[in-house]
């Protein structure tokens, strides 16, 4: 009999892990959020894994490279591994909103393939973000979906966008998963 798979945290990256800067292109300027690290952590300990799913429209549109987004992801990382955490994986839409692709939040095939590739279930599955992106996505993927206060988040709960849950920050977004 097959031991069912851990649980997932779907997490956005720009405005839920990071400090929202548009179109982000140095890896100097990745900035943790306060409670990120505190909220990945509880995530961790609790047996989460942890998957990044993000638009990177920058790319599609010209404003910079996949070497320069591989570059911004490293330096993520590379700060996220400092304070204990591992991503077990970075899955990126490159395209610009009118190239209509299938990967582009909100449809779930980033999601599908993390999904398929690392072996979880969806319905297992949390979806943490700042967007209506990332709650449609969790919709779209059969997740649910906590709304950050954070990056857009405001301005997204403002518009009436409705998500599982919402949270003041990443920490609190774990917390509430946990309880």
């Amino acid at each position: 009999m097959e031991r069912p798979s851990k649980p997932y945290v779907l997490l956005d990256r720009d405005g839920t892990v990071i400090v929202e800067k548009n179109y982000l292109a140095d890896p100097d300027g990745v900035e943790l959020l306060p409670g990120a690290v505190e909220g990945l952590r509880l995530l961790l300990a609790a047996g989460y894994g942890l998957v990044l799913i993000t638009n990177q429209s920058g790319v599609g549109r010209g404003y910079f490279t996949l070497e320069d987004l591989g570059r911004v992801n490293q330096r993520l990382e590379q700060m996220l591994a400092e304070a204990g955490i591992r991503l077990e994986g970075i899955y990126i839409c490159p395209h610009a909103p009118e190239q209509d692709c299938e990967c582009r939040k909100p449809k779930p095939k980033l999601a599908i393939d993390a999904a398929a590739e690392l072996g979880f279930d969806l319905q297992q599955a949390w979806m943490i973000g700042d967007k209506s992106a990332d709650v449609d996505l969790a919709r779209n993927a059969g997740t649910r979906a906590v709304l950050v206060r954070t990056g857009y988040g405001r301005k997204t709960e403002a518009a009436g966008v409705v998500a599982d849950y919402v949270a003041e920050d990443l920490s609190a977004a774990a917390a509430r998963i946990l309880r």
